[in-house]
């Protein structure tokens, strides 16, 4: 993806990068943080395939395959890579971000800056991760909103969406409740 250089204020990678529509709400929804008291900051953003391979490979190797599958994505699938995500203030569960202040002020307000939580806790299943308090994928304004008043993950809110147009359903009338949604390239019956 196109990517900008995120400035040392706002990360504590040197060359941390993310697409500029992301960055640009993440300086906004920063400097709105710092406002209130708060410091948001960048420790991971954009990673290269061969960033990903290498972290993926190490999680395998430490926790075994099927453990690291559930906290950290093969390369060529992780959200990282397309710039628009990131991990904020700590990327383990050590630090307990989800006690802290901070993360309590990043879901009251990430979605105004068209932030959501990625990962959030009690949607395992539907998201194929761990809880990650820390890990916002930049969605717009008007995703972020939706996903927030209902409550919805990412996966909830794609597969609610309209099914692109195909040859074999252009002419035919199919009942609401009987269409098919499009979802990572595969159709599934509506919810």
């Amino acid at each position: 993806p196109e990517l900008v250089k995120m400035d040392a204020v706002y990360t504590t990678v040197r060359n941390a990068k993310m697409q500029p529509v992301a960055y640009d709400a993440f300086v906004k929804m920063a400097e709105a943080a710092s406002e209130d008291g708060f410091r948001l900051y960048s420790v991971s953003a954009y990673r290269s395939y061969q960033t990903q391979k290498r972290l993926y490979q190490t999680y395998v190797a430490t926790d075994g395959k099927e453990l690291a599958e559930s906290y950290s994505a093969r390369p060529g699938y992780s959200e990282h890579q397309t710039g628009l995500s990131v991990d904020i203030n700590t990327a383990d569960f050590y630090s307990n971000f989800q006690n802290t202040d901070t993360y309590r002020w990043l879901r009251e307000n990430s979605w105004k800056y068209g932030f959501i939580l990625r990962y959030p806790e009690g949607k395992e299943q539907i998201t194929g991760y761990q809880f990650e308090p820390w890990h916002y994928r930049y969605v717009g304004v008007e995703i972020a909103q939706v996903c927030e008043e209902q409550g919805l993950t990412y996966e909830e809110y794609l597969a609610r969406q309209v099914p692109p147009q195909t040859d074999f359903l252009q002419n035919v009338s199919i009942p609401i409740s009987e269409q098919l949604l499009w979802l990572n390239h595969q159709w599934y019956a509506p919810c």
